[in-house]
């Protein structure tokens, strides 16, 4: 069964990462790239200090921080134990495939989708009941994962936990956030 898994991991990546064109290119690329979402986190930084109390904003943003080093590391510590190579990387899948980034570490699980979804989820919590738009905030996590196909450095299945891990890690932050953090910021 998991040979089976792994299989259709292999030829979902082959098919999608195939789905690219040149003419998308210099788009996925900038895409997948994390200073590219920088607007965006000055957004989250923003709408924390305009809709809390100066208190709380705080609370929060250095919970975010923390959060980010948390789920940056467990991804980094999951990726040594698993050693699963990059398909970029594979010498079975790489000479038929799109390549447009060559990361040299490992690929299971994504931390971009996990650091994406978590900062996402975690973000989207914190602000749903002030910001009732807060919701678009998955397209970011959404675009960022699916870069990581295109450009040839992860399978879906990395992507996949990875976007589960990093979501369920919110929720876990933020249940530990409403019981020992938002009480002092009152």
């Amino acid at each position: 069964m998991f040979e089976r898994l792994l299989q259709w991991d292999q030829d979902t990546f082959v098919y999608l990462n195939s789905l690219g064109t040149e003419r998308f290119d210099t788009f996925w690329v900038i895409a997948t790239e994390i200073k590219s979402w920088i607007p965006l986190f000055l957004l989250f930084l923003l709408l924390f200090i305009l809709k809390f109390p100066r208190k709380k904003a705080f609370f929060q943003i250095v919970l975010l921080s923390l959060f980010a080093f948390f789920i940056t590391f467990l991804t980094h510590l999951i990726k040594i134990w698993v050693k699963r190579p990059r398909p970029c990387n594979d010498e079975t899948l790489n000479s038929f495939i799109r390549i447009l980034k060559t990361p040299s570490d490992y690929s299971f699980f994504s931390g971009h989708a996990a650091s994406s979804f978590a900062i996402a989820m975690l973000t989207y919590l914190l602000l749903r009941e002030r910001v009732k738009w807060a919701w678009i905030f998955f397209l970011w996590p959404l675009l960022f994962s699916y870069s990581r196909i295109y450009v040839g450095v992860h399978f879906p299945l990395d992507v996949l936990v990875g976007a589960l891990v990093g979501s369920l890690s919110a929720l876990l932050f933020y249940k530990i956030y409403l019981r020992f953090i938002a009480p002092l910021t009152k």
